[in-house]
C-alpha cells in the first residue's frame, strides 16, 4: 500500500501543504508551502484541514501561486459526513490525506465486498458496504463496451467469493438479455457446495437447459393484460370476466356443472332481453350454444309445452311476423337454472387450466358481452381474442405450457431449487432468444409474481429478493401500464419494495429511456463512460453529487473505469473495476483477427 503519512510529508518534514489565504463559499485557496514539482498529479486528491474540526477537501486546481480546494465534508467521531456546512478556520493546518483518513471516508471494513481499486490512490481497495448497497435499489450505467457487464459479474462473484462467509439465503434473479453471464456465474459455489447457480433458457431447442415456463393458471388479470398488450381500460373487463369463467368451463364436477348452467342461462336470457330483434337474438343463442353447452342446456334439449315437445333449436323458429314462435318456453326453462346465491369469482389457484381453456372462456365472454356494446367497442374487445389466438399458435405459447399443478408458493420455491434439490442463490433467466416486446412482458410478469409473493410473507423483509435487469431500458419504460392497470410494476417495486425486501438492480446504456420514477428511487449508482447529452443530463437531474466537473470525467472514462455515487459510497469516487474471473461473454467483435488471414496458416 503506497498511501501512508510519510508519503505526503513535504520536504520540510511536516504535514502542511500550504496556508489559507481566502475562503469563498465552499472554495478554500491556499498559498503553497511545498514544491509542487516534487509531487505527482495532485488534482482530485483529498486534503484534511486540521483545527477545531476535521474538514475534508478536494484539490480542483493548482499552480505555483495557489491551490484551489473545494470542501466536500468533515470527519466527526471517526465518521465521514458529506457536505460543506462547516468551513476550516484560517489557522487550520492543511495536509494531504492518509490511509487512515481514507478508511474512514470509504467506510473500509473487512465485511465489505472488494470490487476495485481507486484510480487516485494506487492499490487502495474500494469495497461495497453490503447492507447499504444491497438493501437499496441500484443502477449500473454506461455505454456499450464501457465495463457494465464486468461490474455486474464482479459484484455478484464477490458476494460468494469467501470461504468463511456463506450467503446461503441470498436470492438473485438475473434477467440476462444477451446470455452473457452463464460463464461468469456458473462457478459461484467453488467455496461451498451449498451455494448454487441455476440457469433457465428461452431457447426452445436447448435440450440440456431448463426452459423458462410459467404456469398460465398462476397469471392474474393484470398479467394477461400485459400479455395481450391491452390498450384500452375497457378491455380489462373482458379479461377479468374470462378469468372468472375459465375454471367453470374447465371443471366438470356436479357443483360446477350447476354453476355453469346458471352462467349460460343468465347469458342467454340477457341475449333474449337485450337484442334489438329476434333474428339477432337467435343468431347469438345458436352461436353460444354451439360451442358452450351442458347436458341441461343445449340446442337439442327437449322442451315440453302442453301436449307437445320441441327442441330448444325449434323453439327459436322465427315466424313471418318476425317474432319467436315459442320464446316464452325458452325463458321459463332457463329461469329454472338461475341461482341467486351464486356469484362469479376469480380463480383461487386451486384449479389447473391451460391457455387454451382461457381462450375458450374469453370467447364465451366476447360472445355474451358483444350484444351489450357498440360494434366499435366489440371490435376493440375482439382484438384480445385475435392476439391470444396468435400467441397460442406461436412458439411463445411453450413458455406457458406447464406440466402438472403447482401453487404460486411452490412455483417460486421451484425457481430457487436446483434439479438436485439444493437451494439456488443465483437464478439466471437467459432471455436472448425472444424478441424485445415479449421479453418486456415476460420480465414484468416475473417481477410482479415475485413482488406479489414477497408482500404476502408474514415476517416482512425476511426473504430478500434481488431482481437484476440487464438492458433495463428495454423493460422499464414510461408505458401505459399506469393508465391501464393503475400502476407500473417497476415503479411499484422501487417505491414499495424496500420495506418488503424486494430490490431492483438496473443495468443500462440508455438511462434516459428508463422510467424516471423507477431510476430516481435508486440509492447507489456505478457510472461508466457516457457521452450522449440526453443521458448525461438525465443522470445529472437525479444524482445530486454530479456536477459539471464530474460530467466531464464521465465523458472521458476509459473502459473498466467508473465513478461511484450513493449511500454505499460516502464520496463520489473514480475506481477501476477488478476483472471478474471468469469473465462474462461481453467482449466486442475482434474485427482484425476475423478479417485477416494469418499467412502461416
Amino acid at each position: 500500500m503506497e498511501i501512508n503519512n510519510k508519503l505526503y510529508y513535504n520536504k520540510y518534514g511536516d504535514n502542511m501543504i500550504g496556508t489559507i489565504i481566502k475562503i469563498e463559499n465552499n472554495i478554500v485557496y491556499l498559498k503553497p508551502s511545498i514544491d509542487i514539482y516534487e509531487y505527482g498529479n495532485l488534482i482530485n486528491k483529498h486534503v484534511i484541514f486540521e483545527g477545531n474540526a476535521k474538514i475534508i477537501g478536494e484539490i480542483i486546481n493548482i499552480n505555483t501561486n495557489f491551490i484551489e480546494i473545494t470542501i466536500i465534508g468533515e470527519i466527526i467521531d471517526n465518521t465521514f459526513i458529506n457536505g460543506d456546512l462547516n468551513k476550516p478556520s484560517f489557522k487550520s493546518i492543511c495536509r494531504l490525506i492518509n490511509k487512515n483518513d481514507l478508511d474512514i471516508i470509504f467506510d473500509a471494513n473487512e465485511n465489505g465486498l472488494k470490487i476495485g481499486t481507486s484510480t487516485l490512490y494506487k492499490n487502495y481497495e474500494i469495497k461495497l458496504n453490503i447492507n447499504k448497497f444491497f438493501s437499496n435499489h441500484f443502477a449500473i450505467l454506461g455505454n456499450t463496451g464501457s465495463g457494465k457487464s464486468y461490474a455486474v459479474a464482479k459484484i455478484i462473484q464477490s458476494i460468494f467469493d469467501s470461504p468463511d462467509k456463506i450467503p446461503f439465503r441470498s436470492n438473485i434473479f438475473l434477467f440476462d438479455a444477451y446470455g452473457e453471464y452463464q460463464q461468469a456465474l456458473s462457478n459461484i459455489g467453488k467455496y461451498n457446495q451449498n451455494i448454487n447457480y441455476k440457469l433457465y433458457t428461452s431457447d426452445l431447442k436447448d435440450i440440456n437447459t431448463e426452459i423458462i415456463k410459467i404456469p398460465f393458471f398462476l397469471l392474474k388479470s393484470d398479467d394477461i393484460a400485459l400479455l395481450l398488450n391491452v390498450e384500452d381500460i375497457r378491455q380489462i373487463n373482458i379479461i377479468e370476466k374470462a378469468l372468472k369463467l375459465v375454471t367453470y368451463f374447465k371443471n366438470n364436477s356436479k357443483e360446477i356443472i350447476k354453476q355453469k348452467d346458471d352462467i349460460i342461462a343468465r347469458h342467454l336470457l340477457d341475449v333474449i332481453f337485450s337484442s334489438k330483434n329476434p333474428s339477432e337474438a337467435r343468431n347469438k343463442i345458436v352461436s353460444i350454444l354451439t360451442k358452450f353447452n351442458t347436458e341441461n342446456i343445449n340446442l337439442e334439449i327437449n322442451l315440453t309445452k302442453g301436449g307437445w315437445t320441441r327442441t330448444l333449436r325449434q323453439c327459436l323458429y322465427i315466424e313471418e311476423e318476425n317474432k319467436f314462435a315459442d320464446i316464452e318456453i325458452i325463458i321459463n326453462y332457463l329461469e329454472t337454472f338461475l341461482n341467486d346465491d351464486f356469484e362469479l369469482s376469480f380463480p383461487d389457484g386451486s384449479i389447473e387450466y391451460t391457455i387454451t381453456d382461457y381462450y375458450n372462456a374469453l370467447e364465451f365472454a366476447l360472445i355474451s358481452e358483444g350484444v351489450f356494446n357498440s360494434d366499435k367497442i366489440f371490435d376493440y374487445a375482439n382484438i384480445l381474442k385475435v392476439r391470444l389466438n396468435a400467441l397460442i399458435n406461436s412458439d411463445y405459447v411453450n413458455y406457458f405450457n406447464y406440466d402438472g399443478y403447482i401453487t404460486r408458493e411452490q412455483y417460486i420455491r421451484s425457481l430457487l431449487t436446483t434439479n438436485t434439490g439444493k437451494k439456488a442463490q443465483v437464478i439466471n433467466f437467459n432471455i436472448n432468444h425472444i424478441d424485445d416486446r415479449f421479453a418486456k412482458t415476460l420480465v414484468k410478469i416475473y417481477s410482479k409474481l415475485l413482488f406479489d409473493y414477497i408482500t404476502t410473507i408474514e415476517k416482512r423483509a425476511s426473504i430478500p429478493f434481488h431482481i437484476i435487469l440487464e438492458e433495463a431500458h428495454r423493460y422499464i419504460q414510461n408505458d401505459i401500464d399506469t393508465k391501464i392497470l393503475g400502476y407500473n410494476i417497476f415503479d411499484r417495486i422501487t417505491k414499495e419494495g424496500r420495506k418488503f425486501g424486494i430490490l431492483l438492480g438496473l443495468i443500462s446504456q440508455r438511462p434516459s429511456e428508463i422510467s424516471e420514477t423507477t431510476i430516481s428511487q435508486c440509492s447507489n449508482f456505478i457510472v461508466f463512460k457516457m457521452f450522449h447529452p440526453k443521458d448525461l443530463n438525465f443522470i445529472r437531474s437525479f444524482i445530486t453529487e454530479i456536477d459539471e466537473n464530474k460530467i466531464e470525467k464521465i465523458k472521458s472514462l476509459h473502459p473498466g473505469n467508473c465513478m461511484i455515487f450513493g449511500n454505499s459510497f460516502k464520496l463520489p469516487t473514480l475506481i477501476t473495476i477488478d476483472k471478474p474471473n471468469p469473465e462474462p461473454l461481453s467482449s466486442n467483435c475482434d474485427i482484425e483477427n476475423i478479417w485477416y488471414i494469418n499467412k502461416e496458416k
